[in-house]
């Protein structure tokens, strides 16, 4: 009791309030913007929040995370254009109902589906992190080597359809966490006598450069602008409690979020696939879904807004970023000698619990905000895709340099920012090279201090805990192994989806 006073007291402070209503308006509107996105302003604004109080940072990049997923829906139900990649699912029953004259009532299940999904997934993040947390005391290096290597298999599983690329891409990611001044024996690898490789490819230029420069080359490449409409963006006040007969859909959905947000590479994409299969399924209307139908709608957007605060519970309880929005997380912690993990809870609760509370905050100010001024925000959905382009790239590269006031990072972001284009053009997924060059070093210092310490490599199968670990993994190549033999309902997903 007496850490949750001290942790409303951290959030009762006026620049963690601004930066979180920044954050969430912010998140609100870029959600908006079609070709966006919550990455590219996080990698663009990460740099910027080095110099904040680790709270303050960590609320405005939570703002943005959050919020997105919220204005990701306006356009996705208006003209048929997610905002954000995760609003896909959305425009099969969103769009529909605003063709047959209910964009209103889209608009309102929408926003308080959202909402429900974002506090069932703070409320999750409170009661699951210090218990998890409990458990990880007791890890040592093989249980965080095997628990990383998890993250690492789950990341690729979680990429349907694609695992091999994905594989290929993880592979890239902790190659590249390889290069520099190894720090065992201090022998230099793949820095081939460039002395600016010694200290290896930094986060910051590499992760600008994958998202967001390569986004607003993108953007720039002759997008054109969705088409406008006629529907009013303004929510329909009568129907803001209309979620509420829908109530196993509703907390399914929701459970099915906070579920893939805790497991490492998994996030929402899977969590809106599995809730909506599993809505239609059970609905007393199934031919409805992909027509307009409101349970369908329900479940897409609680479940992707039921991940985000989720996602932190891993995070926080032991040290591992799930998907590339935690892990440029991690670097705003580590600058600030701030070390999430099982010590967090009893060093810095004040920390904890200001975090939690700002995760609650947020989702009432974009719920609010986006009740209150709808109508605005679809505006930006007519902005010029090239200018916006422009915007990106500038912004991008300011980031970068501001960190070191080095050019050569400049450099690196444009090189990183191409790759991340032709990765792009070719299909290939961009979130996995991040996480390889996070979970690459936590990888090969826990796996060389277990392997050292007992002189074995079957201490792995002799610890309970990464016994578990290794199960795990096991289990969810065996179940991926199994779909990819079978009938993939997703498909079915696609097919109902499918509408004019």
């Amino acid at each position: 009791m007496e850490a949750f006073a001290v942790g409303i007291t951290a959030l009762m402070n006026v620049y963690v309030l601004t930066a979180l209503a920044i954050g969430a308006i912010g998140g609100v509107v870029l959600g908006a913007i079609p070709g966006l996105g919550p990455v590219v302003a996080i990698a663009i604004l990460l740099p910027a929040t080095f110099q904040m109080d680790p709270l303050v940072g960590l609320s405005l990049l939570l703002g943005i995370y959050s919020g997105a997923w919220y204005g990701g829906a306006i356009p996705a139900i208006l003209i048929n254009t997610p905002g954000t990649p995760v609003n896909v699912l959305t425009t099969y029953d969103g769009y529909p109902m605003t063709k047959r004259g209910e964009g209103r009532r889209a608009l309102t299940l929408a926003y308080t589906s959202s909402f429900v999904g974002g506090i069932v997934s703070v409320l999750a993040l409170v009661l699951l992190s210090q218990p998890l947390a409990a458990i990880a005391s007791n890890f040592g290096s093989p249980e965080f080597a095997m628990a990383a290597t998890t993250a690492v298999v789950l990341v690729v599983l979680a990429h349907r359809g694609a695992t091999l690329p994905a594989a290929m891409m993880v592979g890239v990611g902790l190659f590249l966490s390889t290069v520099g001044l190894e720090q065992t024996f201090y022998s230099q690898r793949y820095t081939f006598d460039q002395q600016w490789l010694l200290s290896g490819f930094p986060l910051i230029p590499v992760g600008l450069g994958l998202f967001a420069v390569s986004q607003g080359l993108v953007l720039l490449s002759g997008a054109q602008n969705p088409p406008d409409t006629k529907e009013p963006a303004t929510p329909n006040y009568s129907a803001l409690f209309e979620v509420f007969t829908y109530p196993v859909t509703l907390f399914r959905s929701a459970g099915f979020g906070v579920v893939m947000g805790v497991l490492p590479g998994v996030g929402e994409w899977m969590a809106q696939f599995f809730s909506y299969t599993l809505a239609r399924s059970g609905s007393k209307n199934p031919e409805q879904f992909g027509k307009g139908s409101p349970e369908g709608l329900i479940a897409s957007e609680t479940a992707n807004n039921a991940v985000p605060a989720s996602a932190m519970v891993p995070l926080l309880s032991l040290g591992l970023p799930g998907e590339a929005l935690t892990a440029m997380m991690l670097a705003v912690f580590t600058v600030h000698n701030v070390f999430p993990g099982p010590t967090l809870f009893e060093t810095r609760p004040d920390f904890v619990y200001g975090l939690y509370g700002s995760l609650f905050m947020i989702n009432i100010v974009a719920f609010v905000f986006l009740l209150l001024f709808s109508h605005w925000i679809a505006l930006v959905t007519r902005l010029n895709y090239k200018l916006i382009g422009m915007g990106v790239l500038v912004f991008a590269f300011v980031g970068v340099y501001t960190t070191n006031y080095n050019i050569r990072d400049c450099y690196l972001a444009l090189a990183f920012g191409i790759i991340g284009l032709g990765l792009r053009r070719a299909g290939l997924p961009l979130m996995p090279i991040l996480l390889g060059l996070v979970l690459g070093p936590i990888l090969e210092n826990r796996l060389r201090q277990a392997i050292g310490t007992s002189g074995s490599a079957t201490v792995f199968f002799e610890r309970p805990i990464s016994l578990v670990f290794i199960g795990m993994m096991a289990l969810a190549i065996a179940l991926h192994l199994y779909s990819v033999f079978r009938k993939d309902p997703m498909g079915e997903i696609e097919h109902a989806g499918k509408h004019d």
